[in-house]
């Protein structure tokens, strides 16, 4: 057996391999220099290293277009370079170092991560596995053997008692068939309980499961059957949790009666009605959860504004506008001139004095520049914390949505004919965010309270019947009774694309 093996080591012939190289051409200079490992490649000379990397990455595929595909009987020519497939040295012939690798022979590409040189070399389809960034181009065909037997593997012990079956090859076993357990029923993440009753709960839960997970795979949305699913899943979630007492369970029925509500509100508006009956309005911000993002901003300045009155809190609520998602922002003089603010440039200094706003340069330079050399601002306490938590939980899209509505809103056009002051245009923010669908103050109709007012408007009670007026004159405001406890109305139609209503069954 020995000799034989080592005929066939005889008729192996090593793997070919050549490498083409990128050097410098002169020292100092930029030019490099292309060599070819093969005597017949001619050298060449490029100005530039990116010209040279092209030149001998073109080289090298010329070559493996033109190379024949790997053979069969030749061994690795990575088997002198340490080659990690190889075994260690034990002391045998170095000729028989080549069975030492495994699969078979393949061209691979191997280039370094400067890009100085790219080799190509027959070796094993091992040792390409092995080592690190080679590419297979090509493989050797199945060699054929002609008739004869194929040698055993020289690892594999062979006895003489045991005789090779002549009716061709042994079928292999037929693959043991994995065990397949049904799967559990499922709905909202959650297992339902084999031994859950009353058996129409249960039954409930699987059929809702069934349902979500088919409407996930429809092509097209259908807000009003979402609706009704969530409103299904909101009462047996709600018989789920007092069957077994666990709460969490009551807390998923509020998320789902949530859904439904936005689910319906969003069926609403796409087929043209709107809640309470009325007609549908094409709102500057359409979806409920801007509604809620420019109520956090209001709430947020009236709850931190470094200034008092409500100058100083009309100014600071644009600049948060500007600011809210990274903490900062552009600025021109028309947006501070433009706010009806008595004194701006004052503002603007005090606002810097107490460390609130960063200006690059002066207030003199804020209030000149233009569009086109727009003045950065910065926001500190805006500006979001090194582990990424912020004051708003909005995103970079939705921030320009929410300062263009409030924009929309303080210089609509009979408003700013008007010339209001700083409170009229705040006032006005807070009715326009606080509505239901149709335009009526407060949540439901019900009114907006004093106290949430003087929050949002920083001015004393008795000046908000003025504001009150000034609105209803600009025909903002109709039907509205102003009393000791709140305020009720309604906003005209043509104040309806600019309102915020609170979502019906929201908190």
């Amino acid at each position: 057996m020995t000799q034989a093996v080592v005929s066939e080591l005889d008729e192996r012939v090593p793997g070919r391999r050549w490498t083409v190289r990128l050097d410098a051409a002169d020292r100092g200079g930029a030019a490099v220099r292309v060599s070819c490992s093969r005597p017949a490649c001619a050298e060449q000379r490029l100005p530039t290293a990116a010209a040279g990397r092209a030149a001998a990455v073109a080289h090298l595929k010329a070559h493996l277009r033109a190379a024949p595909a790997p053979r069969a009987e030749a061994y690795c020519a990575c088997r002198t370079d340490g080659c990690r497939a190889h075994l260690p040295d034990t002391g045998r012939p170095v000729r028989t170092e080549p069975w030492r690798c495994g699969g078979p022979i393949v061209l691979a590409v191997l280039t370094d991560r400067e890009g100085r040189w790219w080799q190509a070399l027959e070796c094993c389809s091992r040792c390409a596995a092995a080592t690190p960034g080679a590419r297979t181009v090509g493989q050797a065909p199945a060699p054929r053997t002609g008739g004869r037997p194929v040698p055993a593997a020289t690892g594999a012990p062979h006895f003489s008692d045991q005789q090779t079956a002549a009716a061709g090859p042994v079928p292999a076993p037929r693959p043991k068939r994995p065990r397949r357990r049904r799967p559990l029923p499922k709905i909202a993440q959650r297992i339902i309980p084999y031994d859950l009753r009353p058996l129409t709960l249960r039954d409930e839960l699987i059929e809702l499961g069934d349902l979500f997970r088919s409407y996930q795979e429809r092509d097209e949305p259908d807000l009003a059957l979402l609706a009704e699913l969530h409103s299904r899943k909101a009462k047996a979630f709600v018989a789920w949790a007092d069957a077994t007492g666990d709460i969490r369970l009551r807390l998923e029925a509020e998320r789902a009666e949530q859904a439904a509500a936005a689910a319906g509100l969003q069926h609403q508006h796409r087929t043209g009605g709107a809640p309470g009956g009325g007609p549908a309005v094409d709102r500057l911000l359409p979806v409920p959860a801007q509604w809620e993002n420019a109520r956090s901003v209001l709430a947020h300045v009236a709850g931190h504004a470094p200034l008092p009155g409500p100058e100083a809190r009309l100014l600071v609520l644009m600049l948060t506008l500007r600011a809210a998602h990274t903490g900062t922002g552009n600025l021109v003089g028309q947006d501070l001139t433009g706010l009806g603010l008595a004194d701006p440039g004052e503002l603007v200094e005090q606002l810097t004095g107490c460390g609130w706003l960063e200006l690059p340069g002066t207030v003199a330079d804020l209030l000149a520049s233009r569009p086109e050399n727009a003045t950065p601002i910065t926001v500190p306490s805006l500006v979001p914390e090194e582990d990424g938590t912020q004051p708003f939980g909005f995103g970079r899209k939705m921030r320009p949505k929410l300062s263009g509505w409030a924009q929309r809103v303080i210089s609509e056009k009979k408003l700013r004919k008007s010339k209001p002051p700083a409170e009229a245009r705040l006032f006005a923010l807070t009715l326009a965010s606080r509505t239901d669908g149709s335009g009526r103050l407060g949540r439901d109709g019900q009114g907006i309270g004093l106290d949430v007012l003087t929050a949002q408007v920083p001015v004393d009670p008795g000046e908000f019947r003025p504001l009150v007026d000034r609105l209803t004159t600009v025909d903002w405001l109709t039907d509205a009774a102003l009393t000791d406890t709140g305020l009720t109305g309604q906003l005209s139609e043509r104040i309806l694309p600019l309102t915020c209503p609170f979502r019906p069954g929201g908190p």
